[in-house]
């Protein structure tokens, strides 16, 4: 059984835990109005590690249950069938030392009992450290307020989707993604048809010329990104709100990581690798095949690309969600939005009855303009 470091980021003022402003791109302390950059939070933890691995580290460190062994468990331990030993993990909060349950995939959440940020280490060590990682830019009061506006613009929307309760949920999440950039060289071939038509006197000429056509060239790409967790896969949301600006990126700190929800990658980069490399090739294909131009007709396209570089980084990537469940239905409506460029993307549930009473009151508009025009006219 493994030992996992839990801990939060302090104040170096007054101790409290450290939240990340995204509006600010500072660390603020709620208790003491405090704020630091990464540098300042950075150089206080170096210069006080030996007290963190006393105080926080080490009192906070207890066995998690994601790598362990059914075999080390007691025969007579009641056992939870609705998730195995692979997919939860047990640890304590290191400011009040409560248990805390996570799934096997989250890398930072919130103490449910005194609400701080706390960071599981182990679980961004190691191969799952990432590259990268992009800082929140919308801090939660303008995603709140982003989100009444979406959600006010539909009429059939049940008013229990943006009650306060529900606005409450809005939780801000860095998913784990691979962002790959690649270098291809390649070249092109096709046959084309040129048709000219003109009429001299009472006689039309039609000319046919045929030309063949090669290309070659080579083409790089830069942050093609891609899900690396698996509960994403059938989550159109998260992809719906795309493209983020990856030259925001900055060399990973956990940080950046306090008062959000973080969820490590369980897809490695050689799973997807052969799809990687098939998407840039059409992509190259695409671009070479677009330079032809001033054709009647192409046929005959054939072209081969070859890989020459193939580079890939794990980074972190910023949402902002809400999820909703249809009250007695196991339906689940998700809204998501780009957490960098406010982007967003959702299904919304739909309130059958006000869908009903806005047809009926249009049936009755409707009707009621007919009868006059029939009074009218006769």
């Amino acid at each position: 059984m493994s030992e996992s470091s839990v801990f939060t980021h302090k104040c170096p003022n007054c101790g409290g835990p450290l939240l990340f402003d995204p509006k600010l791109q500072k660390f603020h302390c709620e208790y003491c109005g405090s704020s630091f950059t990464e540098q300042e939070v950075s150089t206080f933890e170096d210069q006080n590690k030996a007290t963190f691995t006393d105080d926080t580290f080490t009192d906070s460190s207890v066995s998690s249950l994601e790598a362990s062994n059914p075999s080390d468990l007691s025969a007579d331990q009641p056992q939870d069938t609705s998730h195995s030993l692979e997919e939860v993990g047990l640890f304590l909060c290191p400011s009040c030392g409560a248990e805390l349950v996570t799934e096997a995939t989250t890398a930072s959440t919130w103490c449910y009992y005194c609400h701080n940020p706390v960071v599981l280490t182990e679980r961004l060590s190691g191969k799952f450290l990432p590259e990268k990682v992009l800082p929140f830019q919308i801090e939660h009061k303008e995603a709140e307020e982003r989100f009444l506006e979406w959600v006010g613009k539909k009429k059939f929307v049940p008013k229990a989707f943006f009650d306060k309760k529900q606005i409450q949920k809005l939780s801000g999440v860095y998913f784990p993604y691979w962002a790959v950039d690649a270098k291809l060289t390649g070249d092109l071939t096709a046959q084309a048809t040129n048709l000219r038509v003109w009429i001299v006197g009472d006689t039309e000429y039609t000319e046919h010329s045929q030309y063949a056509i090669r290309r070659a060239g080579s083409t790089a790409f830069k942050d093609l990104v891609k899900n690396a967790l698996q509960k994403n896969l059938t989550d159109k949301m998260v992809g719906a709100v795309q493209p983020f600006d990856m030259s925001a990126a900055v060399p990973f700190k956990n940080q950046y990581l306090s008062g959000f929800m973080t969820e490590k990658r369980d897809i490695e980069f050689q799973e997807m690798k052969n799809e990687v490399e098939k998407e840039f090739r059409q992509y190259a294909d695409g671009l070479m095949t677009a330079t032809i131009t001033g054709y009647s007709s192409v046929s005959g396209v054939q072209s081969r690309h070859q890989l020459t570089t193939l580079d890939e980084d794990y980074v972190l990537l910023p949402l902002w969600l809400v999820t909703y469940r249809e009250p007695g239905k196991d339906k689940f409506y998700y809204y998501a939005m780009n957490g960098q460029t406010g982007k967003v993307a959702g299904v919304l549930p739909i309130d059958k009855t006000k869908l009903w009473l806005w047809a009926l009151g249009l049936f009755i508009i409707i009707l009621n303009l007919g009868i006059l025009v029939g009074y009218l006219v006769s």
